[in-house]
């Protein structure tokens, strides 16, 4: 049985004192929810944020980090001082770090074997643009990142992975996939994972959907047998939108 996992990243909003408190109102208003519930606030927001849940069920993440331990590379951020700060997980692939920075997937691999040499846990986003979905390129994209994501991590190493399909085209537009689109592409990529690695593996595996979900479709998307949590964008800003998203058992 795979838990419900629940994440909101906040991209490069929410100031250092305004995410310390939305912070300490989500840890005290989900406390009665089930599913498993992350944030990822921006790299300045991360201390203040990681000393308020420290003792808390919400686990703090980092929306990106550095190929490298250390070394000449300004304005980067690495594995090392994020887990100074108490930060145990980690996002990477992002489509905006993809698209905006040109992150390829040999190195946002590069990146996931780090994470996990270092023992951090880690959010894979994958997923097709508008272009190569209209264009039947989805199956194709998807194995690709998944391949190459995966590249080097066992079967052991997976139990430390979620997956978040997050189609491109649905990110901040207000666009969603219908809930049914969304389970057939997690059913493909839960096929690729068993193809990589072993049925038991691919069952095990936690696939959020990050494409524009709200408190309005995330009952329906979570309904769905393969999609198992979500990656949220502009909903996980604010208490009044990020719980009914939590706590969707509930509603």
């Amino acid at each position: 049985m795979r838990t419900p996992y629940i994440a909101g990243n906040w991209k490069m909003n929410l100031t250092p004192s305004e995410g310390v408190k939305l912070a300490k109102e989500l840890a005290q208003a989900t406390k009665g929810c089930n599913a498993k519930v992350m944030v990822a606030p921006n790299f300045v927001t991360i201390p203040g944020v990681a000393e308020v849940l420290k003792d808390s069920h919400i686990i703090v993440a980092a929306q990106n980090m550095n190929d490298n331990l250390k070394g000449a590379f300004t304005g980067e951020v690495s594995a090392t001082m994020l887990k100074d700060l108490g930060v145990t997980n980690v996002i990477l692939g992002h489509s905006e770090r993809r698209a905006i920075y040109g992150e390829d997937d040999q190195l946002i691999n590069k990146k996931v074997l780090l994470a996990l040499a270092e023992g951090m846990d880690v959010d894979l986003c994958i997923g097709e643009t508008l272009e190569e979905r209209e264009g039947g390129k989805l199956e194709e994209v998807l194995t690709t990142q998944v391949t190459e994501g995966l590249k080097g991590v066992s079967k052991e190493m997976m139990k430390r992975i979620t997956l978040a399909y997050e189609p491109v085209w649905a990110i901040g537009t207000g666009k969603t996939a219908t809930p049914e689109d969304a389970d057939s592409a997690h059913a493909f990529v839960r096929s690729i994972i068993e193809k990589l690695f072993d049925k038991t593996v691919a069952e095990e595996t936690i696939i959020q959907y990050g494409g524009s979900v709200k408190a309005a479709n995330v009952k329906e998307l979570m309904a769905k047998e393969n999609i198992d949590g979500a990656l949220v964008g502009g909903a996980s800003l604010s208490l009044e939108q990020f719980l009914p998203i939590v706590c969707f058992d509930k509603q």
